[in-house]
């Protein structure tokens, strides 16, 4: 009988390459855009509520301490200067109509 252990041995091995290589990175990048997809939607949820809290322009500071201590409340775990980028995009999207242009 012929022992195909060396070659059980190969595959495998060129297996786990392939997982290490091409799969374990696909699906950490897929866990990332999910992530960030995530942190976004709840970014544009709070500036929004922040909006209808705070009502009324010169307010800016009172309205970013809201979504800052909204976000932490809900477990976002992003640095700050990321979480302020963030912030910032979503309240352009809200004032140039864009925000609620995706709830419709």
């Amino acid at each position: 009988m012929t022992d195909f252990t060396g070659i059980f041995e190969a595959v495998f091995a060129l297996v786990g390459v392939v997982i290490t290589a091409v799969v374990i990175p696909y699906i950490r990048s897929r866990t990332t855009a999910q992530q960030r997809a995530e942190i976004n939607a709840w970014v544009k949820t709070a500036v929004a509520a922040a909006e209808q809290v705070y009502a009324g322009a010169g307010r800016g500071a009172e309205k970013k301490e809201y979504v800052l201590s909204w976000l932490r409340e809900h477990g976002a775990a992003v640095d700050e200067a990321k979480l302020d980028a963030i912030i910032e995009a979503a309240v352009y999207e809200l004032n140039s109509g864009l925000l609620a242009e995706e709830a419709a």
